[in-house]
């Protein structure tokens, strides 16, 4: 598993997959769905950021293949 401050893509996807859950699980309380879809959101961002690095990587890798 990876160290907690940087989490792998994998594990965020995880962790926002039991938030969303929490939605529609019998634990909802309306007194804190704002505070987990803010964390689902951020969560979200940073899974859309993470991609986006990953894709800009392979894309740099693509092109030195096709440099070669």
């Amino acid at each position: 598993m990876s160290a907690k401050n940087n989490p792998s893509i994998a594990e965020k996807t995880a962790k926002l997959n039991e938030l969303i859950a929490w939605f529609d699980s019998d634990e909802f309380e309306l007194e804190k769905a704002l505070d987990r879809y803010s964390e689902a959101e951020k969560l979200a961002k940073e899974i859309e950021q993470d991609l986006l690095a990953l894709k800009n990587n392979i894309q740099v890798v693509k092109d030195r293949f096709s440099e070669a």
